[in-house]
């Protein structure tokens, strides 16, 4: 038995067109939000202007002027918004972003913290960490791939060193 409050899915709305609106939750075949936020978005295509989205999840995504939380989607697209984390196969980000994990990605003007992918396109990129086998474009990047093979391998060693060293000097006797 259904509860009542529970909207079954012949009911649940094809479109969902907010404005100026907090909310909870918002379940549509199309989410569109202007001025407003959610906490959890969960639909095939979704719209944000100017609005926040904490847990997304999507087939497309699209965002200007937004801010967004996590992220899961088939296809992001961001024009001038800030994203925590976005996991998705094609991606085109015009803005900030904290960690990028995808197949395809694609930075217009942007900043990232950390980027995951198998190929990275920009014309522009800065980020802390960049991992991708195939990169394209103007890059700053604190530590690219290589660099972050060396700083593992040379941060084993010392490790390692360190648990001998420790092992000599204070173990039994």
């Amino acid at each position: 038995m259904a509860d009542k409050n529970e909207i079954t899915e012949s009911e649940q709305p094809q479109v969902a067109n907010l404005s100026q609106v907090n909310a909870e939750m918002v379940k549509a075949e199309l989410v569109r939000m202007h001025q407003s936020a959610a906490q959890t978005i969960q639909s095939e295509d979704v719209e944000l202007s100017q609005s926040a989205g904490a847990h997304v999840t999507a087939t497309n995504v699209t965002s200007r002027q937004s801010a967004l939380g996590l992220v899961q989607a088939q296809e992001v697209t961001t024009q001038g918004s800030g994203v925590a984390f976005a996991r998705a196969e094609t991606m085109s980000i015009n803005g900030q972003a904290g960690v990028v994990v995808g197949g395809s990605v694609e930075f217009g003007n942007a900043y990232a913290g950390v980027v995951a992918a198998r190929e990275v396109r920009g014309e522009r990129i800065e980020s802390l960490i960049l991992l991708s086998p195939k990169v394209e474009g103007n890059v700053i990047t604190v530590i690219d791939t290589r660099g972050a093979l060396i700083a593992g391998l040379v941060g084993g060693l010392f490790a390692g060193i360190m648990l001998l060293l420790g092992r000599m000097l204070f173990g039994k006797k």
